[in-house]
């Protein structure tokens, strides 16, 4: 008689905001994988904002969207990962048994997590796993905005909004690998983060305006996502580009889409350029990271670790903001 092996994983059955009450620790079966798929011991997954609004399934159009109406269709919000892969399926090419990875997938924080293999890569061999884990959907983000959204091209000066933060810290990062000049904004306690990771220039919120009219920026990559359009405008140059990435003040029912729709109206009507985007989560994209990782481009921010069966208090930690970069649950 087979025995099902089984191991421990966050499991989740209604949305809710409280991370201690809709969260648990459980034994499940180890995941069955398709033949496009790769099974992957998991060794470190990683919270970002993505993980509060899927377990709290808010703002509400992304029930919409196909998270699941009533709740939550994944039992389990995590998506960022890095171990080494169990198994692969027949038609799984490049991957073997024992090959280090890292990447996305639904449900990472699980002892056993499945993902396909287009969501993959090596990882990069500089890295530990907790900061391989570190890397998938903040990195990919920051780079598909500053490479391909914002098209950042050295000399150009770039504003970063919510520069501490997992996002932030990496397209500080990336956006000085492209040549930029770089201002970081950030809170007090943050400031030295901001500057050690390679920002040119930083800006305490808490005390200064990054719109007071001295200086104005070609790029601004706003991740903190509560400043006011007619504000981030007065800091950006005539034709530059704003780029808004994700959005915390709209609410249950907007969420921060109010802003993007005002600028979407916008657009047609000023010569600056504004907008947003959505990232991709692929290999080719976390090959090119792997690149800028290695030759020292870019290094992880962690602010700290949390074991698996307190992955509730490592959310609720981000969530009340007090991360200096990443968040990071090892399994």
């Amino acid at each position: 008689m087979s025995i099902a092996i089984s191991g421990p994983a966050i499991v989740q059955d209604e949305y809710g905001t409280a991370p201690e009450e809709v969260l648990r620790l459980e034994e499940i079966a180890r995941p069955a994988i398709a033949d496009d798929e790769i099974l992957v011991r998991v060794r470190a997954a990683s919270v970002d904002r993505g993980t509060w609004h899927l377990m709290a399934g808010l703002a509400y159009p992304m029930r919409l969207a196909g998270f699941g109406l009533r709740r939550p269709k994944a039992p389990n919000p995590g998506r960022s990962l890095a171990g080494t892969v169990e198994s692969a399926g027949h038609a799984v090419t490049g991957f073997e048994p024992g090959d280090e990875v890292y990447g996305t997938c639904d449900g990472s924080f699980a002892q056993y997590a499945r993902a396909r293999a287009g969501r993959l890569a090596p990882k990069p061999a500089n890295l530990s796993f907790e900061q391989a884990a570190a890397v998938p959907v903040s990195a990919l983000t920051a780079l598909q905005a500053v490479r391909d959204r914002a098209k950042v091209q050295a000399g150009q000066k770039v504003l970063v909004i919510g520069a501490s933060g997992g996002v932030g810290t990496f397209a500080v990062q990336i956006a000085k690998a492209f040549g930029a000049e770089v201002t970081g904004v950030c809170s007090t306690a943050k400031t030295d983060l901001v500057r050690a990771i390679g920002a040119d220039h930083v800006i305490d919120y808490t005390r200064d305006d990054f719109a007071d009219g001295k200086h104005r920026y070609d790029v601004i990559l706003d991740i903190g996502g509560n400043s006011r359009l007619s504000h981030l405008r007065r800091a950006l140059t005539d034709h530059g580009m704003l780029v808004m990435i994700g959005g915390e003040n709209g609410g249950r029912w907007l969420g921060g889409m109010d802003r993007l729709l005002r600028a979407h109206l916008l657009f047609p009507l000023v010569s600056q350029k504004l907008g947003t985007f959505i990232a991709s989560e692929n290999a080719e994209d976390l090959e090119a990271l792997r690149v800028l990782i290695e030759s020292g481009k870019i290094v992880p921010a962690i602010d700290r670790t949390y074991p698996l069966s307190q992955t509730p208090a490592a959310i609720r930690h981000l969530q009340e903001g007090r991360a200096r970069g990443k968040v990071v649950i090892t399994i």
